[in-house]
């Protein structure tokens, strides 16, 4: 395959920044060239000083280039129930989210499903992301074999759920076991595949089930673990009304050895001391779903006490509780979110945190989030002006800080000017577009 050099203004994050003049944790090139052949990154500098002998070359500026954003959590059989109207967490799993899951048992639903999904996510600049399947296995082979068409790295798995759900829902111990690891043979490591044994939560699971996700987690340590933590009041009573041997919500997966750092907990709101240093102690992931907490009335992240206690952290759109398939919104309300909890975000950590502190809660970080000579070429363009409102807030500002700021808090899917997948383009040959 010919080199390829994409030229525009390039940023990327070596670490997360301590504040919001940390020049030393990013690089910042004013008219940069990053060279891609074969699906990865080989050269990364200065346009002027780089060889573009034999190349083509692609002039995104004045955009700004950046590694794709990673998205921590979120469930693709939701696609289609964003904006359900409900008042809290689990009346809306049983009045929207368990009905529209089931319809993932009918032949052909999941796979016109996951293309939609795909097209959302390129849309919007999300070059990999970690997703809850339904109950059925249909609904992983769906996921894996668009994912693997479109050359993503992508990781998910299907949800073991055998209590508390609708009978079509519901698979058992033995069988989640079962078709757990059947899927973990036929996907994981496959391509640009990852899997991740997801037990739903513990109010899904009988005690059994999570015996069966211990057996997984032992058999398979190089995959991944997610599961929900810590979301809403309600349902934490439920959870240690089913588990009152164990000291609290975060105990229950203790109790059955799920914690550890390729754990990601979507929320963790409402965790107590003990719950926040065993997180700490065992690696686990905390991750933030900002929009999804806000819609659902759950409540607001600490994320600075949990990073404060040497706590993990990412971020995530958690659709379809979530109300946007975009990262730009997600971490717009999640300053918002962190501003009524006395936090200030600046934009140089949200943007660190979507793309390399989330490559790194993956342990990723040597393969994706990040610009250089030998990352995976998943990257984004990005356009600060790409609205008239936005355009005229362009129009006054200075600084690298600002555009973030603007791309954040005013982006949106036409933000993003362009995709690269594995160094192919991959937006603008979306149809319809």
């Amino acid at each position: 395959m010919s080199r390829t050099i994409l030229r525009g203004r390039v940023l990327s994050f070596h670490r997360a920044p301590q504040a919001i003049d940390d020049s030393q944790s990013y690089f910042y090139l004013e008219d940069g060239a990053v060279g891609l052949e074969d699906g990865i990154i080989v050269s990364v500098g200065d346009f002027a000083a780089t060889d573009t002998a034999g190349a083509v070359v692609i002039d995104h500026r004045p955009h700004l280039i950046t590694p794709g954003f990673i998205d921590l959590h979120l469930h693709y059989v939701q696609s289609q129930m964003m904006a359900a109207y409900a008042g809290s967490l689990l009346e809306w799993l049983n009045t929207y989210t368990f009905i529209e899951e089931q319809k993932f048992s009918q032949q052909g639903h999941a796979d016109a499903v996951a293309v939609d999904f795909y097209d959302a996510l390129i849309r919007h600049g999300t070059t990999t992301a970690v997703a809850y399947c339904s109950s059925h296995p249909r609904s992983v082979d769906a996921f894996f074999a668009e994912a693997q068409r479109r050359n993503m790295l992508m990781v998910g798995g299907k949800v073991m759920m055998d209590r508390n759900a609708p009978e079509g829902l519901c698979d058992t111990a033995r069988s989640g076991y079962d078709d757990t690891k059947a899927l973990i043979a036929r996907w994981h490591g496959r391509g640009r595949a990852l899997y991740a044994i997801s037990p739903r939560f513990a109010i899904t699971s009988t005690p059994e089930q999570m015996d069966a996700a211990r057996a997984l987690v032992a058999e398979f340590p190089d995959c991944y673990v997610q599961t929900h933590l810590s979301e809403n009041d309600a349902e934490i009573t439920y959870s240690m009304e089913l588990y009152p041997g164990s000291p609290d919500y975060t105990g229950i997966y203790e109790d059955y050895g799920l914690l550890g750092p390729k754990t990601l907990l979507g929320h963790c709101i409402h965790l107590n001391h003990r719950e926040t240093a065993v997180l700490a102690e065992t690696g686990a992931v905390a991750v933030f779903c900002p929009t999804s907490n806000l819609f659902l009335g759950s409540g607001l992240f600490d994320r600075d006490r949990l990073i404060g206690h040497g706590v993990r952290v990412g971020v995530a759109t958690d659709i379809g509780g979530g109300t946007s398939v975009s990262m730009l919104r997600t971490l717009d309300e999640g300053y918002k979110v962190l501003q009524l909890r006395g936090q200030r975000l600046n934009p140089l950590a949200s943007f660190h945190m979507a793309t390399r502190g989330n490559a790194e809660a993956l342990g990723l970080e040597g393969t994706i989030g990040s610009i250089a000579p030998g990352m995976a070429a998943d990257l984004i363009v990005l356009d600060a002006g790409a609205t008239p409102t936005m355009r005229m807030r362009q129009a006054t500002m200075s600084t690298l800080a600002e555009e973030l700021f603007l791309l954040q808090t005013m982006g949106d899917d036409r933000a993003i000017a362009e995709v690269y997948v594995a160094g192919a383009r991959a937006k603008s040959t979306l149809g319809g577009l």
